[in-house]
């Protein structure tokens, strides 16, 4: 199968392209680089099963170009920090909701009919019941980016209600591990290597949610799209559990190996606008399906912390 990875080279989608390789897939990847790096696909520059395209996602004619021949669009592309939005507020309407109606107009015109859409637990808003199922409704996020998503996903349903395409949507917890470029675990670290003694925490710290490892997150997702053939298919990833933002700061300092170092928490009960201080997902649909993640959520902040130390350069 010839795969289209929007974002492929990006910290999900670069890990998923990993995976479509290894099962003996070929895969072409649309980036425009703002976020993703050539680097995270550097192991494939031989095998010939990846091809780069470069383009962006608000061109349209460059959408339906690169859809063209394709049996599967994964669609991850779109603006990677949640907190951009506050600042910049037409930033996940284009980089969201417009660059996801180019991917599905481009399908339609290609005559292209799968795609795999990664949404995000936070068009959950925050949500009365925890663990939150899929069917929890109705859906209120508190975010732009939030909004983008759940946009994101009503057009998918619509194009498939209209013209006949099929989609999985994928509700992601946070997703951490290797190639990580942004995010509470890289934060963390970027502070310890300007100040080895002090850590700020936004919030008091007792943020709660659910964190599952960007490995397990491509398995499952393969997985999903192998076992559900409905025209609609809404899938939560997580692990099943969650972690305070207090215990990772406090995981981001024991793997540090900095001594003393002083947490300091800026109060207040979420880190910044459109934060959802506590989320917690049901995963027992994904379960069902027979998928069983490898990490939980302290053990994929764990092991996310020592692959970021070793990548930025914290002792360096």
């Amino acid at each position: 199968m010839l795969h289209l990875v929007t974002g492929g080279a990006g910290f999900i989608g670069s890990h998923l392209v990993d995976q479509l390789v290894e099962r003996g897939d070929s895969v072409r990847v649309f980036d425009n680089f703002s976020s993703g790096r050539e680097e995270f696909l550097s192991g494939h520059d031989d095998g010939g099963a990846v091809e780069l395209f470069k383009g962006d996602l608000l061109d349209l004619e460059s959408v339906i170009e690169a859809v063209e021949g394709v049996d599967m669009v994964w669609h991850l592309a779109a603006n990677p920090d949640i907190r951009l939005g506050t600042r910049v507020t037409d930033t996940d309407l284009k980089q969201g909701t417009i660059a996801t109606y180019n991917v599905v107009e481009a399908m339609r015109l290609a005559g292209v009919q799968d795609i795999a859409f990664s949404s995000s637990s936070v068009v959950y808003g925050e949500a009365e019941v925890m663990p939150t199922p899929e069917d929890f409704g109705p859906l209120f996020p508190i975010s732009l980016y939030g909004a983008s998503k759940l946009a994101g996903e009503a057009l998918l349903t619509s194009w498939c209600g209209t013209f006949g395409l099929r989609c999985w949507i994928f509700r992601f917890a946070n997703i951490v591990g290797a190639r990580g470029t942004h995010g509470v675990i890289f934060d963390f670290i970027h502070k310890l290597k300007a100040d080895p003694t002090r850590l700020e925490v936004l919030g008091n710290g007792l943020q709660e949610k659910s964190y599952m490892e960007v490995g397990d997150t491509a398995r499952a997702m393969i997985h999903v799209v192998d076992n559900s053939s409905e025209q609609i298919n809404c899938f939560n990833l997580g692990s099943g559990d969650t972690c305070s933002v207090r215990r990772i700061a406090e995981i981001v300092v024991e793997e540090s190996g900095f001594g003393d170092v002083s947490i300091e928490y800026t109060g207040g009960d979420r880190g910044w606008a459109g934060d959802v201080p506590k989320a917690m997902l049901a995963v027992e649909r994904l379960i069902g399906l027979g998928f069983t993640p490898e990490y939980n959520s302290e053990d994929a902040i764990r092991h996310t912390a020592r692959c970021l130390i070793e990548e930025i350069g914290l002792h360096e």
